[in-house]
């Protein structure tokens, strides 16, 4: 399956749509992904639609192949056309979003030594989660 991202205002995805591989292959079987786009305008009458890959994240390929578009789309996320990559809203307003990954980052490494740890935005700091 193919996923398309529908783009509302401000580039942000406001619906994920999965369509059956064969419906993007050309006369010669090879996948394009303005096939889908069109099958899609027809299909809902809504013109812009932009492939995502459930297997990227992080700008990574899960399976080793070639990532698309820095991460899986989902409502929510931002595409960057100018960068043509896809990317999660802004979780607290002290992290920057790393142009390499495409994924948000905080100011301060959460620690690593195996206890459990949440961000406090206050404090600009991970905090351990004790019960």
């Amino acid at each position: 399956m193919a996923s398309f991202a529908k783009i509302g205002l401000n580039n942000k995805v406001i619906e994920v749509q999965s369509v059956v591989n064969k419906v993007l292959h050309d006369s010669n079987g090879v996948e394009q992904e303005s096939i889908g786009i069109d099958f899609l305008n027809k299909l809902t009458g809504y013109p812009i639609w932009v492939q995502t890959s459930y297997n990227t994240y992080g700008n990574q390929h899960k399976l080793g192949g070639t990532p698309l578009r820095g991460n899986f789309a989902g409502i929510g996320y931002t595409y960057d056309s100018v960068n043509d990559v896809f990317y999660a809203p802004q979780p607290f307003p002290s992290w920057t979003l790393n142009n390499t990954t495409w994924l948000w980052e905080a100011p301060v490494s959460m620690p690593t030594d195996g206890k459990v740890y949440k961000w406090n935005e206050s404090i600009t700091n991970w905090e351990e989660v004790t019960l």
